[in-house]
């Protein structure tokens, strides 16, 4: 049950923001010039004469304007800084109790949702880029790579390993002028405004959306998988459609220490290739066959990787004979991988 102060306040904040067009106009025409009689504002706005004097007396009922009740009468602006005082400690307050009385909805495991709005879409890749633990792959314009220039920095600080793609390639800062290796392990450029803009944190939490939404225009809309296995979707579209047809700005290398922990078989055995030397897996999945729960321990004796990234598999060595690991909804390795972790030193622990 609402308590009746807070929803007074609410109320009371909600009168003090609630201006229409004509107050709108009428005050930030008065805090220009600091005085001005009806006469004059209605010379200086759209305001119809006969609406004027209604416009300032509601400004006036809100601590907006002073009203001189001369002849002509004159509106005088009220100092913002006094005019809200009271406004602002009652949000201040308003704010606390509200987060006093929140209760965070729970993210349901297979949890799909279509979204419409702009706002909701930017909440979410935020939420992505700042719930990676260990792997991100991005798909942002140039202005959404401005937007979360500094929690990428953060992100790529604390270890995560960030493949990132802009897009249109017209608009991306060219590596002279932006420090790719700030803020991705490797960042390419992609052609075309139809590249959809994405973001998945970890294989799992994920979105997809049309850079259309981005830009608030009508034919707009954005997928969020909550913590869902359909992340995979995004993630493997991202990895043999995007990635694959874009053009490298900055390749820095992933200079995280071993053991690691990887989501994307691809970018597992695509690493292990290119590292060379021995290796250890711990694999966390499911029989291809049975769908039981597998977990799979060895020393790696062989990847098979295909630079079209259609074909990425690990070969475990363990201690009943050899195990084939694909990723998600693989049919031809015996284990669909839901979790990887790589050593160098020995079986690293899940």
């Amino acid at each position: 049950m609402v308590s009746d102060d807070l929803r007074s306040t609410l109320e009371a904040v909600g009168e003090q923001f609630n201006l229409g067009e004509y107050e709108i106009e009428a005050y930030l025409t008065v805090l220009e010039h600091g005085q001005l009689t009806a006469s004059e504002i209605a010379d200086r706005t759209d305001i119809p004469q006969p609406r004027v004097y209604d416009t300032v007396r509601s400004l006036s009922d809100r601590g907006l304007v002073e009203l001189r009740e001369t002849r002509p009468m004159q509106i005088i602006a009220v100092d913002p800084e006094e005019a809200f005082t009271r406004v602002r400690g009652s949000l201040d307050e308003m704010v606390d109790e509200l987060e006093a009385r929140y209760t965070a909805p729970a993210r349901e495991t297979e949890a799909v949702s279509l979204v419409k709005s702009r706002s909701t879409i930017l909440r979410h890749l935020t939420e992505v880029i700042e719930a990676a633990e260990f792997e991100l792959i991005l798909s942002l314009t140039p202005e959404l790579l401005e937007r979360f220039e500094g929690t990428l920095r953060e992100v790529h600080a604390s270890g995560v390993s960030i493949e990132l793609l802009v897009t249109p390639a017209s608009g991306a800062p060219s590596p002279e002028e932006f420090d790719y290796g700030e803020v991705s392990t490797v960042a390419k450029a992609r052609r075309g405004i139809t590249t959809p803009v994405l973001a998945v944190a970890d294989g799992e939490y994920s979105v997809y959306a049309t850079q259309d939404a981005i830009r608030d225009d009508r034919d707009r809309y954005g997928v969020i998988f909550n913590r869902s296995a359909l992340g995979f979707l995004v993630s493997g579209f991202f990895g043999t459609v995007l990635w694959t047809t874009a053009e490298t700005l900055s390749a820095n290398g992933d200079g995280r220490p071993f053991p690691r922990k990887y989501a994307s078989i691809r970018r597992c055995v695509k690493d292990i290739r290119e590292l060379g030397g021995e290796f250890y897996a711990s694999v966390d999945g499911r029989d291809v066959e049975t769908g039981e729960a597998r977990v799979v321990r060895g020393r790696v004796a062989n990847v098979d990787f295909e630079d079209t990234e259609e074909v990425a598999t690990m070969t475990v060595e363990t201690d009943d004979g050899e195990v084939s690991v694909g990723g998600r909804v693989a049919a031809l390795e015996r284990i669909e991988a839901h979790e990887i972790h790589i050593g160098r030193d020995g079986v690293p622990s899940m």
